[in-house]
């Protein structure tokens, strides 16, 4: 029994309580159960007592004396006592406690999926940089983030489509256009153009590419290198993004928005809604009617759109393709941008708190022996995503920046990011991981045929094993927790937790027959239970985009 099906059967308790009349409850809320800080309590608490007395008219301690009566009549529950003011303290019997061995590995890849999110369409869009240089540290945090955001959403039942916004029009553009094509002319490239070794590398190979580039006239050439170096330039980031394991279902063009007439439909929008107005012959959109700290132009004096513009026609654009719900996941300077979007949803006659989520991502720093360090080789000052996986490798990336909460600055050291021990977090789960397949491993080479003997949950009945099943089971509530507060780090930290309990099962109860004895049935439950808490770990790590070693 999970605890998931034991807050069903409380519930399922309370209304046949109300029915019979002898609970006066007329909303029953959501029921509760945690895992107990001792033992000795039960596997699991509720505190659901307290939460109906006042409604119900009556002393907590009687309700959950009323609850535990009826506990201990449903199937796997071995005991329920009244602990404190008006807890209910539940044991489960070994044999339903270890059943759930087999049903983590009957479940699969599928094990901790649930339903809570399911009917909600979602869109996740996260990095959206510039393609006018190498992805940062700051994109790789996102890279990492956003991915696990994605895939979190995703197993709690949510349909999910991952979306990177490409920044591709305007003048930051034309600066990077200029900036490549004075690097080929042998120029000082501009004061406020972009500088670094890249830029070096991109006018080189242009000029290989099209050797005749360099002799068209000056505008002419302009836009050639800026669409050249904007091709080589996306490319490379869509590259390092695939080997950092973060895929994007759609790459969507903020010059594609204009050139489809996406804007002036977003536009269209807007108006209908009446909150678009005209003042010194500039377009207006009334944000301030929604909490924004002022009105936003639309489109300038001279005729021409505004950033912002395209943001609005982006918003409207995802509402028409029909996600319900748009989370932006931005940069540590972008705080001006949560009101700002969720004004834009509540002009467009959306539900700000329900169809729009904005998430500020904070700065990471990286040293090493307490030094901050700049990897770049190629990108001038800043630590690029490349370098850093060049450094600890695409794992201990990803998962140390996935550990955190994505709104809390970090400091990352390169020596603990791949230091080989227990203290290493990333190690220490994935070396859980495949200490789990060695065991499996060796039980194949016994010739022990765990899936087909006779597995009695029973006999799992060991501290460490009750421990590790408890663990187990909690899976399920820790990804739905995570996606429903988009907080990817709640998978990693339980990661850590549940690789603890493992190790010390094994410490204590011996899986495998030694030397000449004979297979027997608490053998084959331990592989079993093995073999769900293999599971479950890959699992986990797969959410956070991190790989399962079979051998460390």
């Amino acid at each position: 029994m999970t605890a998931d099906e034991l807050s069903a059967a409380l519930t399922d308790l309370i209304s046949a309580l109300v029915a019979e009349g002898r609970l006066a409850v007329d909303v029953v809320p959501e029921v509760k159960v945690e895992r107990p800080k001792s033992r000795e309590h039960g596997d699991y608490a509720t505190s659901i007592a307290l939460a109906l007395a006042k409604q119900a008219g009556m002393p907590p301690r009687d309700i959950a004396t009323l609850l535990a009566e009826r506990l201990v009549e449903v199937d796997g529950i071995a005991s329920a006592e009244v602990a404190g003011p008006g807890f209910v303290n539940v044991k489960f019997d070994s044999a339903t406690q270890g059943e759930l061995a087999r049903t983590v590995v009957l479940a699969g890849e599928k094990w901790g999926h649930g339903t809570a999110l399911a009917g909600r369409v979602v869109n996740v869009e996260f990095i959206s940089a510039n393609p006018t240089g190498p992805l940062h540290l700051g994109h790789t945090r996102w890279a990492a983030v956003g991915d696990a955001i994605a895939r979190v959403l995703a197993a709690a039942g949510a349909t999910v489509s991952t979306e990177f916004y490409v920044n591709d029009r305007g003048v930051q553009m034309d600066k990077f256009g200029a900036s490549v094509m004075a690097a080929a002319n042998g120029r000082p490239v501009p004061t406020d153009g972009y500088h670094g070794g890249y830029i070096l590398d991109l006018a080189a190979a242009i000029v290989i590419a099209k050797p005749d580039i360099t002799s068209l006239p000056e505008p002419e050439q302009l836009i050639a290198f800026r669409e050249a170096a904007y091709a080589l330039q996306l490319k490379q980031q869509q590259q390092v993004l695939a080997l950092f394991r973060t895929h994007f279902d759609v790459w969507a063009s903020e010059r594609a928005l204009h050139e489809s007439g996406a804007v002036a439909r977003g536009l269209a929008k807007l108006m209908e809604q009446g909150h678009v107005y005209e003042l010194d012959g500039a377009v207006w959109l009334r944000t301030t009617d929604f909490g924004d700290d002022k009105d936003r132009v639309l489109i300038k004096a001279d005729g021409e759109f505004t950033y912002f513009a395209s943001d609005t026609a982006y918003y409207v654009d995802k509402r028409a393709r029909g996600f319900d719900l748009n989370i932006y996941l931005l940069g540590a300077d972008h705080h001006g941008y949560v009101n700002r979007l969720r004004a834009v949803a509540a002009c467009a006659g959306d539900d700000m708190d329900d169809n729009v989520e904005v998430l500020i991502g904070q700065l990471v720093k990286i040293t090493r022996g307490g030094e901050e360090v700049k990897l770049s080789k190629r990108a001038g000052t800043i630590v690029t995503l490349d370098d850093l996986v060049e450094e600890v490798g695409v794992d201990a990336a990803r998962y140390t920046l996935g550990r955190y909460p994505a709104d809390s600055p970090l400091t990352l050291d390169l020596e603990e990011m791949t230091r080989a021990t227990s203290e290493n977090p990333v190690f220490y789960v994935q070396y859980a991981h495949a200490r789990i397949a060695s065991v499996l491993r060796n039980a194949g080479e016994l010739g022990i045929d765990w899936r087909a003997a006779d597995f009695d949950p029973s006999l799992l009945d060991h501290e460490r094993e009750n421990n590790l099943l408890g663990m187990i089971g909690e899976f399920p509530r820790i990804v739905a927790s995570a996606a429903e507060l988009r907080e990817p780090h709640r998978v990693a930290r339980y990661l850590e937790d549940l690789a603890t309990a493992y190790h010390r099962f094994y410490d204590v109860c011996w899986v495998l027959p030694r030397g000449d004895e004979e297979l027997a049935p608490i053998h084959v439950a331990r592989l079993w239970l093995c073999a769900s808490a293999r599971q479950t770990i890959a699992n986990g790590l797969g959410m956070l985009g991190v790989s399962t070693p079979e051998r460390m």
